[in-house]
Parts: structure tokens; C-alpha cells; sequence
């Protein structure tokens, strides 16, 4: 019976930069890019690492998502506890290299359902602390839940956030005006100017 195949260890600097090193070709040449052959020589390491660090490219890009979106779970917790968490979910789900990098693993994920699975568990719990917050947020500005239930204006920032945020990426600005003028009436009628 043979032995199973040793991994690196999670904490090393190699593997860290093997991590970067796809991330950064996903959001330079797109996910097609990231081979395991092109990680290695963008991370300026020998190609056998790769395998060394992740029994599979699969594996690699599974960590690489997770490695973010843990850093975006923690993102959302510090917006929503923010003096003014409305304008801050706003900024989050705006960040445009966020919404890059978050297109290029939802393309990725048509081709691997792994990946699909992980981006939808992370999906829902960022929705879940979206709408606790939200909810918490209608007691104290009064909105009328009955008109705007927490649930829909939670979904409502963020997926049209995302949306405008994903158009600009693509060079497309028609109807972002006007959005934006409205989206900045609502923070302003609940929120006040933005705290500098």
C-alpha cells in the first residue's frame, strides 16, 4: 500500500505566493489564465511546487477563493459595524477589484462545481449578516418594513452595487447618474453626509 502523497504545509511562504501569484493572473489575464505552469513562474518558484502546495489545480483555486473571501466576510463585519454601515455596505459592494475578481470566480465556477458550491455557501453567509444588519438598521432609521422589508432592501444595495460596479468594469455607465444620485438620497436621508 503506498503512502499518501505529502502537501505542504498551510502557513508557508510558497504556498502563500502561489496564492497570489494565481490570483493576480486571474485578474490580469482572466481564470483560463491560471495554470499551474504560469503560477509557478509568476510566483518565481519551480512548477513542481505547485503540485507540492495543492494536490490539484481545483484545490488551488478552492484556497485561493477562500483565502478572500475570508478576508471579505471580516470586510463586512467591520462595514456593518460602522458608524454609518449603510454608506460603508454601499462602498463595500462597490470595491471594483472585488467585483473583478469575484466575475472571474463566477466564471470559473460554470466549470467546477466545487468552486460553484464554496462561492454559494460564502454567498449566503455574507447575505445572512447583510440582512441581520439591515434588520437592526429599520428599527433604528424607522424604515417601514412593511413597504421595504429588511430582507429585499439588503438585496436591493447589494446586488445593484455589484450590478453598477460589474457595468463599470465592462466600460458601460448608462443609467449609473441616476442610480447613483438615488442610492446617495437614501444614505443621505438615513445616514447624513458621509463621516470623513
Amino acid at each position: 500500500m503506498t503512502s499518501p502523497r505529502r502537501i505542504g504545509a498551510p502557513d508557508a511562504k510558497n504556498r502563500a505566493s502561489l496564492l497570489e501569484a494565481a490570483e493576480l493572473l486571474m485578474l490580469e489575464e482572466g481564470y483560463a489564465a491560471v495554470t499551474s505552469r504560469r503560477v509557478a513562474a509568476r510566483a518565481g518558484l519551480k512548477p513542481q511546487l505547485v503540485h507540492y502546495y495543492f494536490r490539484t489545480m481545483d484545490e488551488l483555486f478552492l484556497e485561493a477563493f477562500r483565502r478572500r473571501a475570508d478576508e471579505g466576510v471580516d470586510a463586512l463585519a467591520a462595514a456593518l459595524a460602522a458608524p454609518q454601515p449603510l454608506r460603508a455596505l454601499w462602498a463595500f459592494s462597490t470595491d471594483p477589484a472585488a467585483t473583478a475578481l469575484t466575475m472571474e470566480y463566477v466564471a470559473l465556477a460554470n466549470h467546477r462545481k466545487g468552486l460553484r458550491d464554496e462561492i454559494a455557501r460564502y454567498a449566503v453567509r455574507l447575505r445572512e449578516m447583510q440582512d441581520e444588519a439591515v434588520e437592526r438598521l429599520a428599527e433604528k432609521y424607522e424604515f417601514d418594513v412593511a413597504e421595504f422589508p429588511p430582507a429585499f432592501l439588503s438585496v436591493l444595495l447589494t446586488s445593484l452595487s455589484r450590478v453598477v460596479s460589474m457595468e463599470r468594469s465592462l466600460g458601460m455607465s448608462t443609467g449609473h447618474e441616476a442610480t447613483t444620485e438615488v442610492v446617495e438620497r437614501f444614505l443621505q436621508r438615513f445616514e447624513g453626509d458621509p463621516l470623513t
